[in-house]
């Protein structure tokens, strides 16, 4: 079956530092991750093409990640950031789009999970930001803690006109093995239609070094009750992924948790929901 990575990430140190990168837990990511090796990676796993997501908030990157994306027959999209509290956001995004590589830009993100105020989404000036997202025809990432997600809910119902697509289901509390308040959150999200949601992230939000398919699956099927398989998408959350599992781990669980569905519910989950949020036209072999 054809795989669309949705969610995926590059970083070169030699460009710039990562700071998040920080502690001794995280130093296995404080080294570059190149397009080469996401291609070495990708190609091992089967991968047809990607989803190439931001990871720090700066002007450079985007631009950097849009030309990554015009050399690559792998990436097929691109989230890129900008800011969204900016009166300027509206020419920005223009600006954006019409760089090498800019019509690749599908989406925008930012780490609202790094945002001290748990309200951060509903502000005016980030309503104002999303709601320039959405004319720009662009879906945006929402990358939120638990406690973060009824903000996501109250800026998805204010803008309906843009796509919010769900992160790492929402960071759910896996390593303590919590499902609520998390599950009850998940699906008012997931009432709204304007929402999507990526299976990925798992694996690093539960016990690094003894995780099993057990753990993830509660987390898994609230997903699927909540979305269903037409709303979810697979992402790997490379190479983020491997302070826990490999690539092809995340497969192969994504796999075991996805088995009871239909062919073409699988399909959905694993191509063709991110081909259709993302406006990606896959031509490529699977490899």
């Amino acid at each position: 079956m054809r795989i669309i990575d949705a969610h995926h990430h590059l970083w070169d140190l030699d460009v710039r530092d990562q700071e998040w990168i920080t502690g001794t837990e995280l130093a296995p990511l404080r080294r570059s991750f190149t397009l080469e090796d996401f291609e070495t990676e990708a190609r091992s796993a089967g991968i047809a093409a990607g989803v190439l997501v931001q990871t720090v908030a700066v002007t450079e990157e985007t631009p950097e990640f849009l030309s990554l994306a015009a050399g690559s027959d792998l990436i097929g999209a691109v989230v890129g950031w900008t800011d969204l509290t900016s009166p300027g956001i509206s020419d920005e995004l223009a600006r954006l789009r019409g760089l090498p590589g800019g019509e690749f830009l599908r989406g925008i993100r930012h780490q609202v999970q790094g945002e001290p105020d748990p309200r951060w989404l509903t502000r005016p000036d980030v309503l104002r930001g999303l709601r320039a997202v959405a004319a720009a025809g662009l879906v945006y990432d929402l990358v939120v803690l638990p406690h973060q997600l009824p903000a996501a809910i109250q800026a998805a119902a204010a803008v309906p006109e843009l796509t919010f697509v769900l992160d790492h289901l929402g960071k759910p509390p896996i390593s303590s093995r919590a499902v609520e308040p998390w599950s009850a959150e998940l699906r008012r999200l997931a009432a709204l239609p304007n929402t999507v949601c990526k299976l990925s992230g798992m694996a690093t939000e539960a016990d690094w070094a003894s995780w099993t398919v057990d753990d993830l699956r509660p987390y898994a099927d609230s997903a699927l009750e909540a979305f269903g398989p037409h709303r979810l998408m697979f992402g790997s959350d490379w190479p983020v992924c491997t302070l826990a599992a490999s690539c092809t781990d995340v497969i192969a669980y994504t796999q075991a948790l996805t088995a009871t569905l239909t062919r073409t519910e699988q399909s959905a989950v694993w191509s063709s929901t991110a081909a259709r949020v993302y406006r990606m036209t896959v031509d490529q072999p699977v490899l």
